[in-house]
């Protein structure tokens, strides 16, 4: 059995990855990290600051982190150190934390991150990818929705989206939202919604003349993205040190 700790396991999606991990048949559960005590699955739940020791008496294989930013980069730190692999789905890193996460990772464990753990989402990604290189000259448009409690916005998603289509068509000024007296230029438009308890919905419209094309994914339930992360946790336990994505666990490279 694959031991697992799991960070921010008191949370929204540290409940629902506790679930799903709990029901498998490959995993098991040996503690959680949260910003409070508690119990996890018949687990012990400590305080991000005792971290350490409970990588220590656990020994797990795998810490799975869906955190913030900030918490995440130390929790990664900390598991780098005691040799535990990784699966983080927490986003909104800015360029300096995905910097700290590269040097604490590489040549030390291997990690699975992702900015969606969705398998729908991941497929979703390579048809936008294929869109985008043969629809160049068309409009884009970028629309994206979640619930009014998630803080980053665009959301990690929709920046890999963003990445995506800006691989195939070159840099593009990125617009988030329109105002006033301006015709569109050669832009991307970012448009985010956030409002009542929308699990994630995302959106590519690529328009030309007389045409549009519409690429759409949504999510109606949380426990895909752990569903997902489960797939991550199996693959990467035993991996070399690096950095993955789910590109690697799906076998889509």
């Amino acid at each position: 059995m694959i031991k697992v700790v799991v960070c921010g396991a008191l949370g929204r999606m540290g409940t629902i990855v506790g679930n799903v991990i709990s029901e498998s048949k490959t995993c098991v559960i040996v503690g959680g990290v949260d910003v409070r005590e508690g119990s996890y699955h018949g687990t012990k739940v400590v305080m991000a600051k005792n971290m350490e020791r409970l990588l220590t008496e656990t020994c797990p294989d795998v810490v799975v982190d869906f955190t913030i930013a900030a918490a995440a980069v130390e929790n990664v730190r900390t598991a780098a150190r005691n040799g535990v692999a990784l699966v983080v789905g927490t986003t909104g890193f800015s360029p300096v934390q995905r910097q700290e996460l590269q040097k604490a990772i590489e040549g030390n464990i291997p990690a699975v991150i992702s900015t969606n753990f969705s398998v729908g989402v991941n497929i979703f990604w390579r048809l936008i990818q294929e869109a985008a290189y043969y629809l160049k000259e068309y409009d884009i448009e970028v629309v994206e929705a979640h619930h009014r409690h998630k803080k980053d916005a665009p959301s990690g998603t929709a920046k890999t989206i963003l990445e995506i289509i800006e691989k195939e068509t070159g840099p593009r000024e990125k617009v988030y939202g329109r105002e006033g007296m301006k015709e569109r230029g050669n832009e991307i438009g970012v448009h985010v919604l956030r409002g009542g308890d929308i699990v994630g919905e995302h959106s590519v419209l690529f328009a030309g003349n007389y045409e549009c094309i519409e690429l759409s994914h949504r999510a109606y339930d949380r426990a895909v993205f752990a569903r997902g992360a489960l797939k991550a946790v199996e693959w990467v336990a035993g991996k070399n040190p690096g950095i993955y994505s789910m590109d690697d666990v799906l076998g889509l490279r």
